[in-house]
């Protein structure tokens, strides 16, 4: 482990006894009050992500956008679409999706937001989330049955998705998910800042900020440019073959 990361570990340290929220794998979609609206809403998102889902093959694959994640995803069973990455927002999309943007854009400190598709019988391994001052909510949207076999664990603890329903859960801990159905899974995936006490919450938004520069978060945005302008013409194409 070099410097960076040993102080980065330590910086961690710091977050878990002052997260306003307490340090847990899992928390309780009540303690947010933003939830309330966007459950409330579930069925209007849905509505914009089955216009998405028609294009579910032109979509970028994870690793696509986001190319440290090879080691973790390398087949075509892991869809996105995303709305923002780290504040970077993704134009074309929002505009397709613009109720699911107005409803995302009015939570606070939202960082990061996509539509998660996992293929049928996708499994993502183990692994943990880069740092631990954000964390991280899913709400169900096409959730197939059983609903056993669509899961995730953080920890030792295991959650099923519900559909119009929210999980919570700080992914700095190890954790992997499965989708063991025969249908897609789809969740609104979002990352937003961890409430912390000040001035650890200065800090954290200094460190939320140096992540943001990062190369790998610049080229991430990079290849989502890229996909914009590749999706676009693919939807187009795809448009005038079937009108």
């Amino acid at each position: 482990m070099d410097r960076g990361e040993k102080l980065l570990r330590w910086f961690e340290t710091l977050i878990a006894r002052h997260s306003l929220m307490g340090d847990a794998t899992f928390f309780d979609p009540q303690q947010f009050s933003w939830i309330a609206d966007i459950e409330a809403n579930w069925q209007t998102i849905r509505g914009e992500l089955d216009n998405v889902l028609q294009h579910t093959d032109e979509l970028p694959n994870f690793q696509d956008i986001s190319t440290d994640q090879y080691n973790l995803t390398k087949d075509d069973r892991w869809k996105t679409y995303f709305f923002c990455a780290y504040g970077v927002k993704a134009r074309p999309n929002c505009d397709r999706c613009p109720e699911t943007t107005r409803l995302i854009e009015q939570i606070p400190g939202m960082k990061t937001a996509f539509f998660s598709i996992l293929l049928p019988h996708k499994h993502i391994p183990e692994h943990r989330g880069p740092y631990k001052g954000v964390l991280r909510y899913h709400l169900g949207l096409r959730i197939p049955e059983p609903k056993e076999k669509c899961r995730i664990r953080v920890d030792k603890d295991i959650r099923h998705w519900e559909e119009g329903k929210s999980l919570v859960f700080d992914d700095s801990f190890y954790h992997e998910a499965w989708n063991e159905t025969d249908s897609v899974r789809v969740i609104l995936f979002l990352d937003f800042v961890r409430p912390l006490s000040f001035p650890l919450s200065v800090v954290n938004q200094i460190f939320l900020k140096l992540i943001a520069w990062s190369p790998f978060v610049q080229d991430a945005k990079k290849n989502q440019q890229q996909w914009d302008k590749r999706l676009e013409t693919l939807m187009n194409r795809k448009s005038e073959k079937t009108s």
